[in-house]
């Protein structure tokens, strides 16, 4: 198998994978703390094997003693303090934005850094207190313990002076609105790049592999089908990429070769790359990002919540989402084809355009202030010199000015966006 930077990437785009799902689980941070710190306590026994241990500083027991105590008695408070936080923010991000946000906006790393340094300075506290009051530390011992209560207490400070910066923001409406954006930039350039890694798609799509499971595309391992069709001398052609829902009457792949006699291997080998579960995550599924930014942009349109400025927002990201796609889709990719015997399937401009303005028409079509900015930003999508999103931001800017003819109120209103539309795609 041929041994590149494809290959890296995939190693990292797996691991970033299972990574992002334990950020999104509270225990795992500050469980490596908890671990970390217990392990720290001990270390500090081991400054008596260094030399010259006679001539570090003598540190009263006491001293130490009454410095853990007051961080053991502190810590677990506020650590309580940060999870209480932590979850009304949480639950702000759920009812401000959309529920599929929670997983980015859990995930942040600040907030889980900081309440895993809270527990873990509690925990580091409770076992040197216990072990300096067994006499488990020597002269070196003490004069260690003391620089590294030092270090956790410092520690501690910094973290909470970022922790209080970044709940303050943490829930808001905005920064959800920017992880989403962020995460689904990331997923599209991820996409881009193996498309530019893998051949074209053939037209034969030859045998197919259906899926035994029902739920979500999180992810494929791109190695792992590449390994097989080397061994077996295969070409595969996926047909689910991440998001798409998996049922026992939609192929994984379309295999082309012959594979009469493994069929049972490769339905097995096939099945183990693609991670398949209940719900949609934004790592490898842009489509995702654009569905969750609409859901915000509908909410804030709703008549209980009545923001335009959001909405108005939202736009603008589409509109530098995909003005970013388009110039990462034109740049030049690598010649090299790591995944020579894999071919994977564009993303659809039609179909992403549909996840992203059509609720944003029918919901935004009462506001002329929302209408009037949708049709520029279509206007700008088309400009960009890519046929296919041309020909999409057409469709949808008719589609907005359909839905506009039908719920403004105002004549003059309704003229302003035909002529807006007459202006930037011709006809009324």
């Amino acid at each position: 198998m041929k041994q590149g930077s494809a290959s890296t990437w995939t190693g990292i785009s797996a691991t970033r994978y299972y990574l992002a799902r334990l950020r999104e689980a509270l225990w795992f941070r500050p469980l490596v703390s908890c671990l970390l710190s217990i392990a720290a306590a001990f270390i500090a026994n081991l400054a008596e094997h260094i030399p010259l241990t006679q001539s570090l500083p003598d540190i009263s027991a006491e001293s130490v003693e009454k410095l853990l105590t007051t961080i053991a008695s502190s810590m677990l408070a506020i650590a309580v303090f940060a999870v209480g936080s932590m979850l009304s923010a949480y639950a702000s991000a759920s009812s401000a934005a959309t529920p599929r946000s929670f997983a980015l906006v859990v995930s942040d790393d600040v907030s889980q850094n900081a309440l895993s340094t809270f527990i873990g300075a509690f925990i580091f506290s409770i076992v040197a207190l216990v072990a300096l009051l067994n006499d488990f530390y020597t002269q070196g011992g003490r004069f260690l313990l003391f620089l590294l209560t030092l270090f956790v207490f410092a520690l501690v400070i910094l973290s909470f002076v970022r922790w209080v910066d970044r709940i303050a923001r943490l829930g808001r409406l905005g920064n959800t609105v920017e992880k989403v954006e962020n995460a689904t930039e990331t997923a599209m350039k991820r996409h881009i790049y193996f498309c530019r890694k893998s051949t074209t798609r053939p037209e034969d799509k030859g045998e197919a592999v259906l899926s035994n499971r029902v739920g979500y595309v999180q992810h494929i391992d791109f190695t792992k089908l590449q390994c097989l069709a080397e061994e077996m001398e295969l070409r595969i052609s996926i047909d689910m990429l991440p998001g798409s829902l998996g049922t026992p009457d939609r192929p994984l792949v379309f295999i082309n070769g012959d594979c009469e006699k493994n069929r049972e291997t490769i339905q097995k080998r096939v099945e183990a790359a693609f991670v398949i579960a209940r719900q949609r995550t934004f790592e490898s599924d842009p489509r995702f990002g654009l569905i969750v930014l609409s859901q915000i942009a509908s909410r804030a349109l709703s008549p209980a919540v009545n923001d335009e400025g959001t909405a108005i927002d939202i736009i603008s990201t589409f509109l530098r989402l995909f003005a970013h796609y388009q110039r990462a889709r034109d740049e030049d990719g690598s010649p090299n084809v790591e995944y020579d015997r894999l071919s994977i399937p564009a993303l659809s401009i039609d179909e992403m355009f549909d996840d992203a303005f059509n609720s944003l028409a029918r919901d935004g079509a009462y506001s002329i202030t929302v209408a009037l900015r949708h049709q520029k930003a279509l206007c700008s999508l088309a400009s960009l010199g890519d046929q296919a999103m041309a020909e999409a931001a057409k469709r949808h800017a008719g589609l907005a000015l359909e839905h506009a003819r039908k719920q403004l109120k105002l004549d003059s209103e309704v003229n302003s966006v035909e002529a807006l539309y007459a202006d930037n795609f011709g006809g009324k």
